[in-house]
C-alpha cells in the first residue's frame, strides 16, 4: 500500500466541470482509501496497491464514466512527491505563487526540454526574468512577476515541443499542501 497523489490536466478551468465529491467517489469506487480532494483544480490524494501508471489508466476510465470528462491524470507515489520538492531547483523563492511545478507523466525528452529552454530564452530577449529548469518529468517554473504577467508560461501553454500538452502545473503552495496530505 502506497500513500499517491493523482494531478488531473484541466478540470475546472476553462468549461470541464467536475465536482469533486464526484470525484472522490470515482477514486473511492477503484478501491482506494483514505481519499481527499485538495482545491478545485483536481488533487487527490490517497493510499492504493497499484503502481502508478496502471493507477493513472485506471483513474482516467473511472473520471470518465463518473464525471463524463476526458482528462489525462498523472500519479505520483508520496516518495515521488517528497523527490519532486526536493529537487526544487529554486529554493530561495519564499512565494508559493511565483514557482510552479510542470508535472508529465514520463521524463521531458531532451528535445522538449531543448525547446522549453529555447522559449525561455526568447522571451528572456525581451526583457523577462522568467526561468525554467527540467528535472526528469518535472518543468519547474519560476515566474518573479506571477504567471498572470508572463509571457514564458503563455508560450509553454501552446507548445507541443516542449510537452506541456501531457502535462500538468501546481503552484507551490499546492505542492506543499499536498505533501502535508500525503504525510497525513
Amino acid at each position: 500500500m502506497a500513500r499517491c497523489v493523482a494531478l488531473l490536466r484541466g478540470v475546472n478551468v476553462g468549461g470541464v466541470r467536475v465536482a469533486m465529491a464526484d470525484l472522490r467517489a470515482a477514486v473511492e469506487e477503484l478501491g482506494h482509501t483514505d481519499v481527499a480532494t485538495y482545491v478545485q483544480s483536481g488533487n487527490v490524494t490517497f493510499t492504493a496497491e497499484a503502481e502508478p501508471p496502471a493507477l493513472a489508466r485506471g483513474l482516467e476510465a473511472a473520471i470518465a464514466e463518473a464525471c463524463g470528462v476526458s482528462t489525462t491524470v498523472i500519479v505520483l507515489t508520496a516518495a515521488e512527491w517528497e523527490e519532486l520538492i526536493e529537487h526544487n531547483p529554486y529554493p530561495d523563492e519564499t512565494d508559493g505563487t511565483k514557482l510552479h511545478a510542470v508535472v508529465a507523466a514520463q521524463d521531458y525528452t531532451p528535445d522538449q526540454v531543448r525547446a522549453a529552454r529555447d522559449l525561455r530564452d526568447a522571451v528572456r530577449e525581451g526583457g523577462s526574468t522568467d526561468d525554467l529548469t527540467v528535472v526528469g518529468r518535472v518543468l519547474y517554473l519560476h515566474l518573479p512577476n506571477g504567471m498572470g504577467r508572463s509571457k514564458l508560461a503563455e508560450k509553454l501553454g501552446r507548445s507541443r515541443a516542449a510537452g506541456q500538452r501531457e502535462a500538468t502545473a501546481r503552484n507551490w503552495r499546492t505542492v506543499l499542501a499536498l505533501q502535508e496530505r500525503l504525510r497525513g
